[in-house]
């Protein structure tokens, strides 16, 4: 999760000016600046320049070559090149990931967290297809991801659940990454064993009883998770605190049998569920509850009274995402460039591969640059 800023960093606003266009240059900041850095980066190539440099078998698909077998393919290697970005001028992060963290600084968790994690389901009617992405500002200072995600089942045959989960570790929280990790895992896990209560709470739609069931569940994952967390810290620097972990968590709980239309929403912080209907992005969790602080300022373990619950009823035809603020945030911006890019590419009548989804959950906007992890979930038949 980013507060907007980018503390101590040496650029200032120039790190936002626009990345690899001739007709704007980046300004000459001095030695070691801006220019110095980009310097050592590979020139970027459009796209259809690099496409270029694949060009099209010449072997006729009416006589192929000897020992090939044709494939009934195009024989043009396609290249997407770099994501596409909205406005007039790309942001000036690169749009690759450069330095990564080191054994050698302490926090294995961080050296082995990948760049990008993709990942897919095709359960019954549902379709699932999930990108969690290194923000640009973490690709330029070299750290690591802080959101995590996971797609999953729960439940019994006769009470089965997919379960969605996004996550966004706090951007000042030392340990976010592995309290974004393992805290959407551990409450995957206790919400499974909840998983017959929570369907039958589901069927006839009590949300009180949703909202206990989940609020138990995380409270137990959290309860379950700090003893490790506190073990861990025994030989370093400071002792264990529940801050240093810090992360939001947004759960949907689909039920895979296709008769039930609901769905459940469970959330504490940022970010959360957008649906695309008729070729618009609304707010799928328009209720703000009542007794609870302003999501904006909670975060697991610590600072949350209650896990916020939502009943979300689906119509034929709508498109499910479930988002960290790194794509909720310019989804919901007034510039609508962003949403209708995205609603043109996940609206269609086809779920599109997961290259193809990775690659569209990329399209950049100026000064959104954190982690964006997006889950999107469409229903054959509707």
């Amino acid at each position: 999760m980013n507060d907007g800023s980018l503390h101590g960093h040496p650029y200032g606003e120039d790190v936002h000016g626009s990345y690899g266009e001739p007709e704007h240059p980046v300004q000459d900041t001095g030695p070691g600046g801006l220019d110095a850095r980009f310097e050592s980066l590979p020139p970027e190539t459009p796209a259809a320049q690099t496409a270029a440099r694949f060009p099209a078998s010449t072997t006729s698909a009416a006589q192929p070559a000897q020992g090939v077998v044709p494939s009934g393919e195009p024989t043009t290697e396609l290249r997407r090149g770099i994501p596409a970005h909205v406005g007039t001028r790309p942001p000036t992060y690169p749009p690759h990931p450069l330095g990564r963290p080191s054994l050698r600084d302490g926090d294995e968790f961080a050296a082995f967290s990948p760049v990008v994690v993709l990942d897919g389901a095709r359960i019954g009617p549902l379709t699932v297809r999930a990108a969690s992405v290194r923000g640009d500002s973490h690709n330029w200072e070299g750290g690591c991801r802080q959101d995590s995600m996971v797609v999953t089942r729960i439940g019994p045959p006769e009470a089965e659940m997919l379960l969605l989960a996004v996550a966004d570790g706090v951007g000042s929280a030392r340990h976010s990454h592995v309290g974004s990790y393992s805290l959407s895992r551990m409450a995957a896990v206790h919400l499974d064993r909840e998983a017959e209560s929570i369907h039958a709470a589901l069927c006839v739609r009590d949300s009180s009883e949703l909202r206990a069931l989940a609020t138990k569940a995380v409270a137990l994952a959290a309860a379950e998770l700090r003893p490790g967390w506190a073990r861990s810290a025994q030989h370093k620097s400071r002792p264990y605190a529940d801050e240093d972990y810090a992360t939001t968590l947004h759960v949907l709980l689909v039920p895979t049998d296709a008769r039930l239309r609901d769905r459940v929403l469970c959330s504490v912080g940022d970010g959360g569920l957008f649906v695309l209907r008729d070729g618009r992005w609304e707010d799928g969790d328009p209720d703000v509850g009542e007794g609870l602080l302003d999501t904006r300022t909670e975060a697991l373990p610590h600072a949350y009274r209650t896990v916020k619950t939502s009943l979300v009823r689906t119509l034929p035809g709508d498109v499910l995402l479930l988002g960290t603020d790194g794509i909720t945030n310019p989804l919901a911006q007034k510039d609508p460039e962003f949403a209708r890019r995205l609603a043109d590419a996940w609206g269609g009548p086809e779920v599109p591969s997961m290259s193809d989804f990775l690659w569209q959950a990329q399209t950049r906007a100026k000064s959104y640059d954190d982690d964006r992890t997006v889950i999107c979930l469409w229903e054959e038949g509707a």
